[in-house]
């Protein structure tokens, strides 16, 4: 009997993307996701998706971080851009995949060209907030329609939609309108006799956060 390769299989590839989660060493979480993504034709379940996603936003989180603390954007734009775009190449093509997936990487999508698009330069603010934009919307579009209100893909959707038309438009009352229509929805949902409740753990934190935006928000329009 032919011995078993481990170092090409899809639990050492996830197991040591979640060592190198738990290490806080994201980079190297990455890279395992990125060798699992070829290995798995792409093929991400649900908990590695969520990992990938993670794995970038605490990436480019450290930089958005430090760009905000110097306010230099030729210091930071640099690797931002790099790394970003590095996630951009690895998002698997939504093509031919199940809506719930299509939809997830097409918001990843958007969110990342909304983190290019604050730490920009002005001749590149336009091309990346466009094509965040588009993202978004070709997302939400398929959202509604394929997506339960409840799902968590679906409202994380929303919820960070309404933060690039806060953050990147400027407009908190389109911010306000989008976030208060998916939580209005979700909550509709729930209180109808023939909802059949499951885990909903992660879609009540995100109905929180669409929440806690919309007091922040209206505030904002009030004054």
């Amino acid at each position: 009997m032919s011995p078993v390769n481990i170092t090409d299989s899809r639990f050492a590839y996830v197991y040591l993307a979640k060592v190198a989660d738990q290490a806080e060493r994201y980079n190297d979480v990455i890279e395992q996701l990125k060798k699992l993504i070829s290995f798995a034709n792409a093929q991400l379940t649900v908990d590695e998706r969520n990992l990938l996603s993670i794995a970038y936003k605490n990436v480019t989180a450290t930089l958005r971080s430090s760009w905000r603390a110097i306010d230099t954007l030729q210091k930071i734009q640099g690797p931002s851009s790099t790394r970003s775009g590095g996630a951009l190449r690895e998002i698997p093509h939504p093509r031919c995949r199940p809506w719930e997936e299509k939809v997830f990487y097409c918001k990843m999508r958007g969110d990342y060209y909304r983190y290019l698009a604050e730490i920009s330069r002005p001749q590149s603010y336009d091309q990346y907030a466009t094509t965040s934009l588009d993202a978004y919307k070709f997302a939400y579009k398929h959202a509604i329609i394929t997506l339960d209100p409840t799902h968590p893909t679906r409202l994380g959707l929303a919820l960070n939609f309404a933060v690039y038309f806060h953050d990147i438009v400027r407009s908190p009352d389109r911010a306000c309108h989008l976030a208060k229509h998916a939580f209005d929805e979700a909550v509709a949902t729930m209180i109808d006799p023939s909802f059949a409740e499951h885990s909903l753990e992660d879609s009540f934190m995100i109905l929180q956060l669409l929440k806690d935006d919309l007091i922040l928000w209206s505030g904002e329009m009030e004054a």
